[in-house]
């Protein structure tokens, strides 16, 4: 039996003619944290949806909690927390008729933790009384993570959640993920394009590149192993190096990007005419999310 709380096996979604996910593989332990990386239209909102049962899939498989994703018991979709990249509120109900309304679906529903967020958060007797609305853009995206998180849930799929916040909102919301949900054991599987906030709260990181997960690792561990090396074409040795993720040409040089070369490297790095950059984040986003002319 699988250990794995989310098993996607060679999962695959088109849009018409577009193929969005191509035989996708993907599995998230108990317990992760992870960054789910990509470009604008890479497929991020897709894969997610897909991984809670919420599209179709073209083919494949998809398990939480060891059952089919698509047709998930109650207690399976009681363990689930969902932030959607566009609010999906009940925009006619007020806060407070919208969490009652929620809170008799989820038995592990926090009361407490739901006045705390709301109080800490800006809602006042006025705000939480008012048509969902008539509330900010910013105000929205609060509410939907307050929903997310009061019955506590094993999973945490947030997809986009501090898109409308200012920095303050940011910084209330990584920490209550950080001190509360990421502290508790949660399981959280968080796709944004702000890297300085993934590099606070996710331990391990996935890049989705045509259709696939180009690469997975721990945060600290693919930033200490990765590497640009760039040279003429001469001065590298034949075939692929250790650890190459990706290789372009810019001219009369060689661009390739390795990932914990280990031995190799430290021979490379001292052959004149061979240039090796220890990448940022964003270095490495932008070559493993970068398209490539053939």
């Amino acid at each position: 039996m699988s250990t794995s709380l989310v098993q996607m096996s060679s999962v695959t979604k088109h849009f018409g003619a577009r193929q969005v996910l191509d035989r996708l593989d993907w599995q998230v332990a108990p317990g992760q944290v992870i960054g789910l990386l990509g470009r604008n239209g890479a497929g991020k909102s897709t894969l997610l949806e897909c991984m809670l049962g919420l599209r179709e899939l073209d083919g494949g498989s998809i398990q939480l909690f060891g059952e089919e994703a698509a047709a998930l018991s109650d207690r399976a979709r009681a363990g689930i927390g969902y932030v959607p990249q566009k609010s999906d509120l009940f925009e006619w109900l007020t806060p407070t008729q919208m969490l009652d309304y929620f809170q008799a679906m989820y038995p592990r529903w926090n009361k407490a933790k739901v006045e705390n967020l709301l109080s800490r958060w800006g809602f006042d007797a006025l705000k939480r009384n008012s048509p969902i609305r008539k509330l900010s853009g910013g105000e929205q995206q609060r509410l939907s993570i307050i929903r997310a998180l009061a019955h506590e849930p094993e999973l945490l799929v947030l997809d986009e959640p501090v898109s409308a916040l200012d920095p303050v909102g940011r910084r209330d919301f990584l920490r209550e993920l950080v001190d509360q949900v990421i502290e508790r054991g949660t399981t959280v599987v968080f796709s944004t394009h702000i890297l300085s906030d993934l590099e606070r709260v996710a331990f391990d990181l996935a890049f989705l590149k045509d259709g696939r997960i180009a690469l997975q690792g721990q945060t600290d561990a693919l930033l200490e192993g990765a590497r640009r090396i760039v040279a003429a074409p001469h001065a590298l040795p034949a075939g692929r190096l250790d650890g190459e993720l990706r290789r372009t040409h810019e001219g009369a040089m060689t661009s390739v990007i390795v990932q914990a070369a280990g031995a190799q490297l430290e021979q490379l790095a001292g052959k004149p005419g061979v240039r090796v950059e220890a990448l940022s984040l964003e270095d490495l986003f932008i070559e493993m999310t970068r398209e490539v002319n053939k």
